[in-house]
């Protein structure tokens, strides 16, 4: 979002009150982010508690600086930004990475040549979604509860970098500009971890949907991370 740019329409209201100091509105706006903002935080300290600690700095943060917003980025997105700043800062200050370039170029090298790229387009999305499962029976929800499972299981085990992309874009639903803006990198950066992260989570999907079909269901579980 350009600095000329108006606040969302949504975002508003919200703001008038945080900016007034209902603490109704707090409250409300922490129990509608405080869970995601710990799993983004996670990405870069790992350990549950390092990352809760991270994201309550954070509202501090928020609580105090919220007088100097002035819409540059939607409302969570700015706080999703301060939360990614305290939490690479908290895992540099850990001995846990030496900066975030590190984890972007581990994410950039990661399995460089993977088979089914031919799945996605230029823009990142599915040329084809998976195939459809049967009509709602007690196996399909089973079967929908082993996928979300799987899926979050694979998502721990992405690399970092292609993790923390996946989360803001296709989970929170950040715009690839305020991701590039919170992350410091390049959009090309940010599209070759989305198309490796993605490749992997298809496979994932791919491997329960044939698993119905007869094939073995652990086939398409992503190797250990390293």
């Amino acid at each position: 979002m350009r600095k000329n740019e108006v606040v969302p329409d949504e975002d508003a209201d919200v703001i008038a009150l945080l900016k007034a100091g209902d603490e109704a509105a707090y409250r409300s706006l922490i129990r509608a982010q405080h869970g995601r903002l710990v799993r983004l935080a996670r990405s870069f300290c790992r350990v549950a508690a390092t990352a809760e600690e991270v994201v309550q700095d954070s509202w501090i943060a928020v609580f105090t600086g919220i007088g100097e917003y002035r819409g540059e980025a939607p409302l969570r997105s700015w706080i999703a930004g301060i939360v990614v700043n305290k939490a690479r800062a908290r895992a540099v200050r850990d001995g846990r990475i030496k900066n975030f370039s590190d984890l972007v170029q581990a994410g950039l090298e990661a399995e460089a040549q993977m088979p089914g790229a031919e799945k996605f387009g230029p823009d990142g999305a599915w040329r084809e979604a998976p195939a459809a499962w049967d009509d709602v029976t007690p196996e399909r929800i089973v079967g929908d509860r082993q996928l979300v499972d799987h899926l979050g299981e694979a998502l721990e085990r992405l690399p970092d970098a292609q993790r923390m992309v996946v989360m803001l874009r296709d989970i929170d639903g950040h715009e690839p500009a305020e991701i590039c803006r919170m992350l410091g990198i390049s959009d090309g950066n940010l599209r070759i971890l989305l198309h490796r992260a993605r490749l992997k989570l298809r496979a994932v999907v791919d491997g329960l949907v044939s698993a119905g079909d007869g094939a073995a269901p652990g086939h398409a579980v992503l190797p250990r991370r390293r």
